[in-house]
């Protein structure tokens, strides 16, 4: 599980290293970056199925420590998803409205045309309501993925919940049946006393009939 754990952490920072380079790629090898990304953050989330199977398989006094490594791993992978995929919709917003900007300039108007005037305010209404929609695009995958990383936070929430439960159910089950040997030495002690102040009372009563 250790080389595996180390492989997989060494690929984070790699992906990490990969996600600076979004930012300065140009258009022509982009693509190729955010594909080479993209198959990196698909091999780490193999990697981690598999270290969730060894963690199960681990000794209970190892278990916690290693779940928490896998996690924080997952955690740091999920990040890169999100950051590759909201780096994405940017660009594609981008080149649809580079596409339009040029797509606006390339129209041509002749004098002989019956109508010469050019519909500027229009196309400004239009661009402006289209760059709202960008935006309001974007702060719906944000709080898309807040609500998810609040999900995800809340399901090992839950599982470290679950855990300490049944922790503690098997120290209530250990106590009750320390109890119940309690209680039943407590009762055969009892009897053994009671014999005890029999017998002694009934050596008593011989040997005051003996000396009398």
């Amino acid at each position: 599980m250790e080389a595996l754990y180390h492989q997989t952490n060494k690929q984070v920072h790699e992906v990490q290293s990969y996600m600076g380079r979004l930012e300065t790629s140009d258009k022509q090898s982009v693509h190729l970056v955010e594909n080479e990304i993209q198959a990196r953050i698909d091999k780490i989330f193999s990697n981690l199925e598999r270290l969730e199977i060894f963690c199960n398989k681990e000794p209970p006094n190892k278990r916690q420590n290693a779940k928490l490594r896998v996690d924080q791993l997952k955690y740091d992978i999920q990040h890169l998803q999100t950051a590759l995929r909201n780096f994405q919709h940017r660009r594609y917003a981008r080149e649809q409205q580079e596409r339009q900007r040029e797509e606006l300039l390339a129209r041509t108007f002749t004098t002989n045309d019956s109508d010469t005037t050019i519909p500027i305010d229009e196309t400004l209404q239009f661009n402006e309501s289209l760059q709202n929609a960008h935006r309001g695009m974007d702060d719906l995958i944000g709080s898309g993925s807040s609500i998810l990383q609040g999900l995800r936070d809340q399901r090992m929430t839950l599982k470290g919940t679950q855990k300490k439960i049944l922790d503690v159910a098997n120290m209530l089950g250990l106590s009750n049946t320390v109890m119940r040997l309690i209680e039943k030495r407590a009762f055969q002690d009892k009897y053994f006393m009671i014999g005890g102040m029999v017998v002694t009372c009934v050596v008593m009563f011989l040997v005051v009939q003996y000396l009398t």
